[in-house]
């Protein structure tokens, strides 16, 4: 027999005994174990519920409006007056009347038709007409502020200096003031070089908003360094950097901020009241800012309408909007 060869034994374990209290214990320590998993599994539970339900009731609460606004579009004009001309009655000198009873709130027509939708789209052209008015302002500020924007922001992402950052600063500021602020301003402007009463004074002010500067520049600064580099490295000039490099890894910010800009410029009032005295250059929003009780039956379908093309808008590009919101720059792979 090889005795160099040979295994050891292997050790015995022994085994472990308990007695009659230790097995109560260690079950009396695993019920409770079991118990409060079960305690915290149903808080959680709760607090899902109660925020799931607090969540619905504001979901609910601001699909309202647009919902009464949808299904009221399908009353007829007796009907809709019935319900809401208190709201919008006036006196003989243009003063408003005491509304003494309370407005009837009604989501289901008593009889559907489309009247108000034919007369708002064929008998009653000039309502199309500012509608038109509306995509006419919002597009061309759309697209040349991006292009404008982005060319800008290229240049405050991509270079250094005291200069920079002190016209970058003044961006901000203006950025941070209301609307209402500059539009005197923006009044006497328009007054001077003689774009007053022309679409030029809502165009030109919006193209160059400094709000998709700063936007656009925040998304340019995520990009990192090295990849400008790369493609430095590989024989790209500085145009081929910014539109095959940095243009495409900012599409989602450029989707999303084109997004906000529409809906902005597609709900303003206050620049066509005070930049544009003919009532033929105004924009639908400026319409149904001034509705009075001879026009409240064909404000909800023109408000549907009006509400067709931002709804488009943002359903196309609401994967692009999460994008642009949660992108942190770099690229994909």
């Amino acid at each position: 027999m090889d005795i160099e060869g040979a295994k050891p034994p292997k050790p015995v374990k022994e085994k472990k005994t308990y007695t009659k209290d230790q097995i109560k214990k260690e079950l009396a320590l695993y019920r409770k174990f079991i118990r409060d998993h079960q305690r915290k599994k149903r808080i959680d539970i709760i607090k899902i519920a109660i925020g799931t339900i607090i969540c619905g009731f504001f979901a609910v609460l601001f699909l309202l409006p647009i919902v009464l606004t949808i299904t009221n579009s399908f009353m007829a004009s007796s009907e809709i007056s019935s319900n809401y001309g208190a709201i919008f009655a006036t006196t003989e000198t243009g003063g408003k009347v005491f509304v003494s009873k309370t407005v009837n709130l009604k989501f289901i027509p008593d009889i559907i038709t489309l009247s108000q939708y034919y007369v708002a789209l064929f008998k009653s052209p000039a309502y199309l007409f500012k509608f038109w008015n509306s995509v006419i302002y919002v597009v061309p500020i759309v697209v040349f502020q991006l292009a404008v924007s982005s060319l800008a922001s290229y240049g405050f992402a991509r270079y250094t200096g005291k200069v920079k950052g002190v016209i970058f600063f003044l961006y901000v500021i203006i950025m941070m003031m209301p609307y209402q602020v500059t539009l005197v301003p923006n009044y006497l402007v328009s007054d001077y070089l003689g774009i007053l009463d022309t679409r030029w004074s809502i165009w030109l002010p919006g193209i160059f908003s400094p709000f998709a500067v700063y936007m656009l520049t925040k998304f340019m600064r995520r990009i990192p360094v090295s990849v400008l580099e790369a493609a430095r490295i590989d024989g790209a000039n500085e145009w081929s950097i910014f539109t095959d490099v940095a243009m495409p890894l900012c599409k989602g910010g450029i989707v999303s901020i084109a997004i906000l800009i529409f809906i902005d410029y597609w709900n303003m009032v206050e620049q066509p009241i005070i930049l544009l005295s003919d009532d033929y250059l105004h924009p639908l929003s400026v319409f149904l800012s001034k509705i009075n009780s001879g026009e409240i039956s064909l404000a909800f379908a023109i408000a549907v309408i009006y509400m067709v093309l931002p709804m488009l808008v943002f359903l196309y590009g609401e994967e692009y909007l999460i994008e642009g919101i949660t992108y942190q720059g770099g690229v994909k792979g």
